[in-house]
């Protein structure tokens, strides 16, 4: 792998439910590198919004939010992600539904975006990086080593979707989850700040009926014909 370029970075970008958080976090276990889960950022901006009572489309107090956030991504005794919040942990309210609703608006507002550019950019340290989001491909790590573009049905996403609430012991219809990732995804393609697309130089990966070991195995074999 060449290395010339500075401390690689792995970007894999998609919608709500393709898969993209579970293989990247996966490809940063294999590959012993770090792991950067950008919109676990813009979610707790809105956590954030919503326990301090800042209005969803007041973009300078959201910025002066996301400036400040004192944030630390472990890993749970399960194996499992742990999301730090000044020393809380704040990772049950970053994965609700309500804060995926409340990122997808406040990812729209530049002055955020500009807010988290350069915390997210702080991530990219050695021996390298694996940023998933929507925008890591095209904006924040426009150099990366690899981009992937990770999609699926959306169907199947919202089946994926379904099941991890259900899971979570969150009672929710299969409609109102199909209804929801409609909406997230046009919400974050047609926002006129870093709208949601592949890369030019991206590889397309459609996880549709693939186990997830295969799709973390296929990203691992683009690594190594680098």
């Amino acid at each position: 792998m060449n290395l010339a370029a500075g401390i690689p970075v792995i970007a894999i970008d998609g919608p709500s439910g393709s898969g993209k958080g579970t293989v990247a976090r996966s490809v940063a276990e294999e590959l012993g590198w770090h792991l950067l889960d950008s919109g676990a950022l813009y979610r707790l901006v809105a956590v954030e919004a919503v326990n301090k009572g800042v209005a969803l489309d007041d973009g300078a107090a959201l910025a002066k939010l996301a400036a400040g956030l004192d944030l630390r991504f472990t890993s749970a005794a399960d194996g499992g992600e742990r999301i730090l919040l000044a020393g809380q942990d704040v990772t049950a309210e970053v994965r609700s539904e309500e804060a995926g609703r409340g990122a997808s608006a406040v990812a729209g507002i530049e002055a955020v975006r500009a807010a988290l550019l350069g915390r997210q950019q702080a991530f990219r340290v050695a021996p390298g990086l694996v940023a998933d989001g929507r925008d890591m491909g095209t904006q924040v790590f426009a150099d990366a080593l690899l981009k992937v573009f990770l999609t699926a049905t959306p169907k199947e996403r919202a089946k994926r979707r379904h099941k991890q609430l259900n899971d979570k012991g969150i009672d929710v219809s299969l409609a109102a989850v199909s209804r929801d990732i409609v909406g997230r995804d046009k919400r974050d393609s047609e926002r006129s700040v870093a709208p949601l697309r592949p890369a030019d130089d991206a590889r397309l990966l459609d996880s549709s009926g693939k186990p997830i070991d295969e799709v973390v195995q296929i990203v691992l074999d683009w690594v190594s014909s680098i």
